[in-house]
C-alpha cells in the first residue's frame, strides 16, 4: 500500500466512522432530553465528513486517471477493495466506540446548553478536567447487549434487511462508479456522473423507509412509550446491519461497476 492509498483509506475511514457514530447521538439525545441539540451539535462532526468525502473523490479519481495513462488498471480492484475494508473497520469501531461517544456526547450537550458556545466547548475538551473526562468516559460495549437482541426488537426484520441493503449501496456506489470508468474508459466521465444516481437511491431509500422509523423510535423512547434498553437494542441491530452492508459492499463491487459501466455505454 502507498501513501496516496493509505490516505485515501483514511479518509474512508473518517467518513464512515462519523456516519456509524450517529447512532450514539440519538442515544445521547435521548438521555439528555436536548434532541435537537444534539444533532446541531453532531452537525459539526458531519462538516468533518463531508470535508473528507470532497477530498476523497477527486484523489481517487486522479489515482485512476494516473492508473489508465500508465496503460494499466489491473491493479485498481485491489485498491477499491482496500478502500472498502477501510470502511468495514471504521464502522466496527464505530459500532464499539457508540457506549463511550454517547457518554462524551452526552457531557458535551449539556455543557452546550449551559454556554451556548462551541469554541468553549472545544476549549474544554482539551482541557485537563475534559481530557481526564474523556480518558474515565472509555468503556466497552456490554457484553448483555449482544444477549439482549434475542429480545423482541423495535425494528422489523424486513426494515433490518432493507438497512443492510442501503447500506452496501451507498458505501459502493462512488468506488463501484469509478470503477466502472476504469473497466470503460471512454465512457467514464458518464459512469462517475452515475455515482449521484446510485447513492441517491440509497438515500432515498434511508430516508423514505429507514430513518422515520428510528425518528418515531426516539420521540417514543422520550415520552416514555419505549425503554431505553429497547432503543439500545435498536442501535446494536442497526450498527451490525450497517457492518454487514459493508460487506455486501465487497461483494457487489465488481458486479455493480459492470452494470454501471454497461448504463454508461448505452446511454
Amino acid at each position: 500500500m502507498d501513501a496516496q492509498l493509505a490516505a485515501l483509506c483514511a479518509l474512508t475511514f473518517v467518513i464512515h466512522l462519523i456516519g456509524t457514530l450517529a447512532y450514539a447521538v440519538r442515544i445521547a439525545g435521548v438521555r439528555t432530553r436536548r434532541i435537537a441539540v444534539s444533532f446541531a451539535l453532531f452537525n459539526v462532526l458531519a462538516l468533518v465528513s463531508r470535508t473528507s468525502n470532497s477530498f476523497q473523490g477527486p484523489f481517487l479519481a486522479k489515482r485512476i486517471e494516473l492508473a489508465l495513462r500508465g496503460g494499466g488498471a489491473a491493479h485498481l480492484l485491489g485498491d477499491f477493495r482496500w478502500l472498502l475494508a477501510s470502511a468495514t473497520a471504521a464502522t466496527i469501531v464505530g459500532a464499539l466506540a457508540v457506549p463511550t461517544f454517547q457518554r462524551l456526547f452526552s457531557r458535551a450537550v449539556l455543557h452546550f446548553q449551559a454556554h451556548r458556545s462551541i469554541p468553549k466547548l472545544l476549549l474544554h475538551g482539551f482541557a485537563r478536567g475534559g481530557l481526564a473526562y474523556i480518558r474515565d468516559a472509555v468503556t466497552l460495549p456490554a457484553s448483555s447487549h449482544l444477549k439482549d437482541l434475542k429480545r423482541e426488537r423495535a425494528l422489523s426484520m424486513p426494515v433490518i434487511g432493507l438497512n443492510v441493503a442501503v447500506q452496501a449501496l451507498a458505501t459502493v456506489a462512488v468506488f463501484a462508479s469509478l470503477y466502472a470508468g476504469a473497466l470503460e474508459p471512454p465512457y467514464r466521465v458518464t459512469a462517475a456522473s452515475l455515482a449521484s444516481v446510485v447513492s441517491g437511491v440509497a438515500t432515498i431509500a434511508l430516508f423514505v423507509f429507514i430513518d422515520p422509523h428510528l425518528s418515531v423510535m426516539t420521540d417514543d423512547v422520550v415520552e416514555g412509550r419505549i425503554s431505553e434498553a429497547a432503543f439500545r437494542r435498536t442501535v446494536v441491530w442497526l450498527s451490525g446491519t450497517r457492518v454487514a452492508g459493508t460487506l455486501l459492499a465487497q461483494a457487489t463491487l465488481v458486479p455493480a461497476a459492470m452494470l454501471i459501466a454497461a448504463i454508461a455505454g448505452r446511454l
